[in-house]
């Protein structure tokens, strides 16, 4: 058991060293930062002097374990658009990405569970084929397309909705519509898939063979065990919405991680 522990622990360490040792050749792949922050026409000792204030001008290895050391600590720098601590920005902006992901991750599943159950309980029907032609749907068309549709009917003819700001809770509505197709077409699928798989088991027949009735049939017996990989894969999708939000955010101008990118 220890030795296993020791193992993950060890593959996990490793995978976070490699990650970081890429993360900053990356960030000295593009150019002299000295000189791009001077100008063009900054002087050779104006260059040397932001080398040395930013502590470029040290061996890279020891740039390297700064740059590590102050990342675990929380110190993540100085914004060179802002000139404020970027932890303090991330933390002032996060707000807005995780309501945004919540509430996505909610939409998702209060309108993919009831597909999933519905398509599987008529499965081969019109309502099965329409649920998987959403799923589809939902799968192949790009984020950033459907927020421009949302933004040109909603927002432009309609002017239902707001398009942009994070102002109330009417600037979400759309953003949260858009965020929400990512992960809705798997949680559908999924939910179905294990219906199906629980409407065939031995104890739901059994329950129908004692004469309950579908809805105790179905949302008692067989939906409890249907609902745990959903459970599952809405907690990895949670953090998938974190990350996706980026493009969501740029389009209708929320003031979130995304308006840092």
């Amino acid at each position: 058991m220890w030795r296993y522990f020791a193992k993950r622990l060890g593959i996990a360490l490793l995978v976070v060293i490699t990650v970081s040792v890429i993360s900053f050749g990356l960030l000295r792949l593009s150019g002299d930062m000295a000189q791009s922050l001077a100008g063009e026409g900054a002087t050779a000792e104006q260059v040397a002097a932001i080398r040395h204030l930013y502590g470029l001008d040290r061996p890279l290895i020891v740039q390297y374990f700064d740059w590590a050391f102050d990342a675990v600590r929380g110190d993540l720098g100085q914004s060179l658009v802002s000139n404020q601590p970027v932890f303090e920005l991330i933390v002032s902006r996060m707000q807005v990405t995780i309501v945004l992901a919540v509430l996505s991750l909610a939409a998702a599943i209060a309108v993919a569970v009831p597909l999933g159950v519905f398509a599987a309980v008529y499965r081969n029907s019109w309502i099965d084929r329409a649920s998987l032609g959403m799923a589809v749907f939902g799968s192949a068309v790009p984020n950033f397309w459907f927020a421009l549709v949302l933004i040109y009917v909603f927002g432009v003819q309609l002017r239902w909705l707001p398009i942009s700001g994070s102002q109330s809770w009417e600037n979400f509505v759309l953003p949260t519509i858009t965020l929400s197709t990512m992960v809705m077409p798997q949680i559908m699928r999924l939910t179905r898939g294990g219906m199906i798989e629980a409407l065939d088991a031995e104890y739901v027949r059994m329950a129908w063979a004692k004469g309950l009735s579908p809805t105790v049939v179905f949302f008692k017996h067989a939906l409890p065990n249907a609902i745990l990989p959903v459970v599952t894969l809405s907690a990895v999708s949670l953090g998938f919405l974190l990350g996706g939000s980026v493009i969501v955010e740029s389009v209708f101008s929320l003031n979130g991680i995304g308006s840092l990118a």
